[in-house]
């Protein structure tokens, strides 16, 4: 599988152009290329190509890897098992005893492969079919999601009013929680991430139901969400009274998605600001921050000795916060551009917990998140950049919050729209985490260089 995404990625940077050049014309539609940076919501009020007829579009992503990353930690000795006496808390690839510190991991990932199918059904109705094709956590086909979104409604002749001020959307898709997830890396599309991984806590998950949008005057987006609380779907009944050793009964309750947005231009300078929230309270099984199907592109870093590529698929994101039964996050996101400078931030609230906790017991986290670009030569096809992360919380059982802080600097370059080429150096640490936990005095740092291709 490996050698033949690979071979597919080296053949598609060539073909990619004429590929893009074959392209219908979708409405309502963010680009998978460069077109598509720093576009956050679809706009409403852009002119949009004239409605001819049914359009099939085929759109990817393919995404190489080469990391040197070295991780170390304190690896306070626990047994493995009763009948293993090799130390859990060594780190994946450690070798030899003596080396038990540290390890460098240096090579190759998998190649990561995207296949998306956009279809203009009629005017202003367009649907999207989301795939993986090959990530870390499934090597095998997988299907992301897909939904439906109208823009317009011309079985009752375009009314006016809908057409200019309302969206709908439906279906299995990623809740509009936060503009993070307009920067983010989904596997194979890294095209929109200036950097190579995500934040830290990592707001991405998938879930059935659907979202309205009115965008009520120039710049103003407001939107209101109501879907499952489960990545999948979900007829199951749960019991009445509580199963040890939890303290209350699992619960199906929907989650509730809120956001507004204002983003406008005065000359070269563009100001947005998004505040969102995201409330579920109570689910068997939530995963607004553990629903990455694809997996991190830093390969194992500070992972456990025993551990896999797919099992430990989120390396260098945490996902241990163990929310999944009530959570409550609330994520405001500044962006500021001027000519090629760039700034975007990020500020989560989240309270959560699970069904061992008793209510009004919620622990709370919080991530701020700085990134500053500068683009340059022409259409800005170049860039450079800084982002720091501090992610912080109480864990179960702790009496103090953990602390994970990330520092990185980014280069890259477009040689065309659909291909991009970038570097990354990164340093991070865990601070605070218990002596018999492998993340215990823990930290990684190298770099990184990923080979794109968007189309």
């Amino acid at each position: 599988m490996k050698h033949i995404i690979t071979f597919s990625l080296f053949a598609l940077l060539f073909s990619a152009t004429t590929l893009m050049a074959q392209q219908p014309d979708i409405q309502y539609f963010r680009p998978w290329n460069k077109a598509g940076i720093n576009v956050f919501e679809p706009a409403k009020s852009a002119p949009q190509p004239e409605f001819t007829g049914i359009k099939v579009r085929i759109g990817g992503a393919f995404t190489q890897d080469f990391q040197s990353l070295k991780s170390e930690n304190k690896p306070t000795y626990v047994a493995t098992s009763p009948t293993n006496a090799a130390n859990k808390n060594f780190l994946y690839g450690v070798v030899k005893a003596d080396d038990s510190t540290s390890v460098t991991l240096s090579g190759f990932n998998l190649a990561m492969a995207n296949l998306n199918l956009d279809i203009q059904l009629a005017d202003g109705i367009r649907v999207c079919l989301e795939n993986y094709m090959s990530s870390r956590h499934h090597s095998e086909f997988w299907v992301k999601g897909g939904y439906i979104q109208i823009d317009k409604l011309p079985m009752f002749n375009n009314p006016k009013w809908y057409t200019d001020y309302v969206r709908v959307k439906i279906g299995h898709f990623q809740p509009n929680f936060g503009d993070m997830q307009f920067r983010r890396t989904d596997a194979g599309n890294a095209m929109f991430n200036p950097f190579v991984e995500n934040l830290i806590f990592d707001a991405f998950t998938t879930e059935i139901g659907a979202e309205a949008y009115v965008f009520p005057i120039k710049g103003l987006m407001l939107m209101g969400g109501m879907t499952s609380g489960f990545i999948n779907g979900n007829i199951d009944n749960y019991p009445d009274a509580a199963v040890a050793p939890a303290v209350e009964p699992s619960q199906k309750k929907p989650s509730i998605t809120l956001k507004a947005a204002y983003d406008n231009n005065w000359g070269a300078l563009r100001f947005r600001l998004s505040a969102s929230m995201y409330n579920n309270n109570g689910s068997a099984r939530n995963t607004l921050y553990a629903g990455d199907r694809a997996g991190s592109h830093y390969f194992m870093v500070t992972e456990p000795s025993n551990g896999t590529y797919a099992g430990n698929k989120d390396s260098g994101r945490f996902t241990g916060m163990s929310i999944g039964n009530k959570v409550n996050a609330i994520m405001i996101n500044p962006f500021l551009k001027f000519h090629g400078l760039e700034v975007f931030g990020s500020y989560e609230i989240i309270k959560g917990r699970t069904n061992n906790e008793r209510n009004g017991s919620e622990r709370k986290f919080n991530q701020v998140a700085v990134e500053g670009l500068y683009r340059f030569l022409k259409e800005e096809q170049a860039y450079i950049g800084a982002r720091y992360i501090q992610a912080k919380g109480r864990l179960v059982a702790y009496t103090q919050d953990i602390t994970i802080n990330r520092l990185a600097f980014a280069a890259g370059w477009f040689p065309t729209k659909n291909m991009m080429l970038k570097g990354e150096y990164v340093t991070q640490e865990y601070k605070d985490f218990a002596v018999t936990d492998y993340r215990n005095g823990a930290k990684f740092g190298g770099f990184v260089i990923e080979a794109i291709i968007g189309f």
